[in-house]
């Protein structure tokens, strides 16, 4: 319970007995690798912060038993905590707790079918959508890889105990096996000692890839074929930024695009090449007991196979063609031998589309016997299907620049070229001008014989390697550019000039329209950006080049950016720009014949558009989805969602079940209800706008205080990822990157970005009956209020008020602080009552009880975390103080889940 706000009585915490087994587990390996001492000051530790949860003891007056930790007792301290964290989001995940009912495409075409939905028009949509999980580097994962692994194989073991097995395949008692992991993690270091590197970053990615979603993803399209009666069309893809991402980060360049495309391709081509070698294995099919067609036959021939122990064996015969097709790919696409020699040789396929084509040739074979179950599911079927979502490249990548940095690579080629000696000093409607002057014809501007600065260097080698990287492995290889700070059409244009430079767009010709083989996709990131985006769509599409262009590829993407608009305007301004910016798009691709493809940059946090994937999918505008959604998932999101196959298959079950009852589900709102909520909704977004405005960007000391109060310094300690925390080197809060301003706020446990001023909004709005009608009957505001729920139970200013003494002007620091405790009692009251509850998460008694059961965890570690900064930043130099920090930080963030 939050001080000074008053709370019903709440029913008692029912442990998930997976954490009471793990965490035993964990108290055995501490007492025995740690020493009996250090496991009874943890258990003191934890038992008295547990009654003080629960009323059972007071919350002040009680020794903690923090102050007689040494320096080496803390850390060993924070470590202990932290490892019960990771053991508890093991269990819970194990247990369901992020499972939403109805949240799998099995439910989403039941509930369809019960609204009339036939199933022919749920396959209509499914043909032309397409769905992808989008990968990022974002910086918000503090565990090392290592520690995720470890705990990978304990959710591993804990599966083989729920069969009821007592030992593992090796004999070892599972026990036994899941205590040594569990010791292991308490040996392994949390924190990384250098920064990540890029390399670090693709490798990382690649192996979710690798590991989880090639072998998951066949098998989920194979459970859709057997619910949708027939072959469900391949609608959802990968995607990554990672390799691809530029923007603001000086370390991605063409080597890395390079490196990250390669990598891919070979594990793909890895990955192909052993599914091959077990169906060489299973389809021992003998032309003496099957009629074996004519096309198996050719492919028989073919493969030059002509071994006499398999001359009645043609489908073997056909696989040892096609595997060594498979290697002189691999062999030319990543200069290395394969793993695995082929006997044959053979040349490689022009592209992934021809080794499918052979690949169902032998399905079509297979089908010709008896009741065609040789053909149905099985090891050839998934590799059919795997070849047809991963192509040669796995997973698209996108490139990503700031336009910025566009603008002036432009104006150099300009300049350089003597065609226009300041683009920079022109208006928009002359850039319009001439960049489509430039459009319409193909002669570049660059010259190999002309000297330019680094950064245009830099970004005319991305475009070179992006060409290349389509000649090596297709066209999906790479299909869009994001634009960030997109603000004007001609940053769009100015991306289809760069993409000209390689090759990659061709201009208009003898009727026929141009041609981009990479689309400019613009990035609308503040509230500003938001509120001009279809504006800007419009006029982009309004030119006659670019209206052709886009008819005949049939769609085009806009990317809507959470995080930046949320630091710029606040939660619930973000929130609602995001919907109205989607909705007043949606006319202006229509009239445009254009599908609208959206691309939803979230975060893990809250405060950076994270929450529940499958409530804000279907709470998006009608008409907005038609099928066609990316949506980011970075950091600590990308192990909690997708970190085992059974996480992987709920996740992306819920985002393609949203995706599809969003896409088709009959609007709930009548349009006179719809403009009542809209008007009310607009009144209470521009109170918490400026709300949030006058605390964030217009209070006097407030930006001190934020670096003050929070250990937004020291975060930036963390080798987490490759990218600087902020854009420039100023200290301005516009300049600061989202991520770390949601990931300080979270760690001193206010999550500001993720409520304030929505309480402002929600007291100030006159007719309360409104909003419970609001809450109850649109998705919408049920999400938005939902995911500020959430923040606010994870909240605490009793905890967030130890923080203060670290601010320097406690006067200024006061104030600020009550601003902020007035504003979260605002919020709590006003969510409960426009919900109903009694008590925040009544409604979720899961999550509630999640929560509930980390927050004793939590507030040691918040506790030392203060003590620590306080020593740190009045300059002690002991180095176990700053590891002691960065322990916490990364233990706090793991036991939040969703910080940054």
């Amino acid at each position: 319970m939050q001080h000074g706000v008053m709370a019903s009585v709440r029913p008692p915490i029912t442990q998930n007995p997976d954490i009471r087994y793990l965490g035993r587990l964990l108290g055995d390996v501490i007492r025995i690798y740690g020493g009996e001492r250090l496991y009874r000051q943890t258990e003191y530790i934890r038992s008295t912060s547990v009654d003080r949860a629960r009323g059972v003891a007071p919350a002040e007056g009680v020794d903690t038993g923090l102050s007689a930790l040494t320096l080496d007792d803390t850390l060993a301290f924070v470590r202990g905590f932290m490892l019960f964290s990771m053991l508890a989001n093991l269990a819970e995940d194990r247990q369901g707790v992020a499972t939403e009912p109805g949240a799998d495409v099995a439910s989403a075409v039941a509930k369809l079918e019960k609204d009339g939905i036939r199933p022919a028009d749920i396959i209509a949509v499914l043909e032309k959508a397409l769905v992808v999980p989008v990968l990022t580097a974002h910086p918000t994962e503090v565990r090392r890889k290592s520690m995720i692994d470890h705990r990978n194989v304990i959710a591993d073991l804990m599966a083989l105990r729920d069969t009821g097995a007592e030992e593992t395949a090796q004999g070892e008692p599972i026990e036994d096996a899941i205590s040594r992991q569990i010791a292991l993690l308490w040996q392994t270091r949390p924190l990384r000692r250098e920064r990540l590197f890029v390399r670090d970053e693709i490798d990382n990615a690649l192996s979710y890839f690798r590991d989880i979603f090639m072998p998951v993803l066949p098998g989920l399209y194979a459970r859709w074929d057997r619910v949708l009666g027939q072959r469900t069309p391949g609608f959802l893809r990968l995607g990554t930024w990672i390799g691809g991402d530029r923007d603001g980060n000086p370390f991605v360049q063409a080597e890395q695009l390079r490196l990250a495309l390669g990598r891919a391709s070979g594990s793909t081509l890895r990955f192909y090449m052993e599914a091959l070698h077990e169906l060489g294995a299973q389809l021992s099919i003998s032309s003496e007991l099957a009629a074996i067609p004519a096309p198996i036959r050719d492919l028989a021939a073919a493969s030059g196979d002509d071994a006499q122990s398999r001359r009645d064996e043609p489908y073997r015969r056909a696989l040892a063609g096609i595997y060594a097709r498979v290697a002189a790919n691999y062999e030319a696409l990543t200069g290395q031998s394969p793993p695995r020699a082929a006997r044959l040789k053979g040349e490689p396929y022009p592209d992934a589309a021809a080794l499918r084509a052979d690949l169902a040739t032998l399905g079509r074979g297979l089908a010709m016997e008896g009741n065609g179950a040789l053909a149905n599911g099985g090891g050839l079927a998934r590799l059919i299907r795997a070849v047809e979502i991963f192509g040669f490249h796995l997973a698209t990548l996108d490139l990503r620049q700031n336009s910025a940095i566009h603008e002036r690579v432009v104006a150099e080629l300009l300049k350089v070229a003597g065609v226009e000696p300041d683009y920079l000093a022109l208006d928009e409607t002359a850039r319009i001008a001439l960049l489509r002057r430039e459009l319409a014809n193909n002669r570049p501007l660059g010259s190999r014989f002309a000297t330019y600065s680094e950064e245009t260097t830099s970004e005319l080698a991305i475009a070179e390697a992006a060409a290349e990287a389509h000649r090596m492995y297709g066209p999906a290889c790479i299909d869009k550019y994001i634009i960030s700070k997109a603000e004007s059409v001609s940053d769009m244009l100015e991306v289809n000039i760069l993409l000209k430079e390689a090759g990659l767009w061709r201009a208009p010709d003898n009727g026929h329209p141009a041609q981009a083989a990479i689309m400019a996709v613009p990035l609308f990131e503040t509230i500003a950006d938001l509120e001009e985006a279809p504006g800007i769509m419009s006029a982009y599409f309004g030119l006659p080049e670019i209206g052709a262009l886009v008819k005949a590829r049939g769609y085009q993407e806009v990317m809507i950016g959470y995080s930046d608009s949320n630091k710029d305007g606040g939660y619930l301004t973000s929130t609602w720009g995001l919907h109205e910016a989607s909705k007043a798009l949606a006319p202006v691709f229509e009239a445009a014949g254009v599908a609208m493809q959206l691309f939803h940059g979230r975060g893990g946090a809250v405060g950076r558009g994270g929450g529940s994937s499958f409530q804000a999918i279907q709470a998006q505008p009608p008409g907005t989805v038609q099928g066609r959604i990316r949506i980011t998932e970075q950091g600590e999101v990308i192990a909690a969602k997708y970190g085992t196959p059974d996480s992987a298959r709920t996740n992306i079950e819920a985002m393609t079940s949203a995706a599809l009852l969003a896409s088709l589900e009959p609007e709930q709102l009548s349009p006179v209800v719809y403009d009542r909520f809209k008007t009310a909704m607009d009144e209470i977004s521009a109170t918490a706008f400026r709300s949030y405005r006058a605390l964030v960007y217009e209070t006097p000391d407030f930006k001190e205080f934020f670096r003050q109060l929070t250990p937004i310094q020291e975060i930036s300690g963390l080798k987490i990822g490759s990218r600087p925390a902020s854009r420039t080197k100023s200290s301005r809060i516009e300049d600061l990157r989202a991520i770390p301003w949601v990931f300080s706020w979270a760690q001193a446990r206010v999550m500001l970005p993720g409520w304030y001023g929505v309480g402002h909004a929600l007291h100030s709005f006159g007719d309360k009956a409104l909003l419970k009608d609001m809450a109850q009957a649109w998705p919408f505001f049920r999400a938005s209020l939902g995911n500020m729920e959430m923040v606010l139970a994870k909240s605490d200013l009793a905890i967030a008020a130890h923080y203060l003494p670290l601010v320097e002007d406690q006067a200024a620091g006061q104030a600020i602080f009550t601003r902020i405790r007035e504003g979260w009692a605002m919020a709590h009251d006003g969510l409960l009552e426009a919900t109903g509850q009694s008590h925040l998460l009544a409604d979720n008694p899961e999550l509630d009880a999640s929560i509930r059961l980390r927050l004793p965890y939590i507030e040691p570690l918040n506790l030392l975390q203060v003590e620590l900064l306080k020593r740190h930043r009045a300059g002690e130099d002991d180095p176990r103080i700053g590891e002691g920090i960065q322990l916490s930080i990364n233990a706090i963030a793991t036991a939040l889940r969703n910080s940054g």
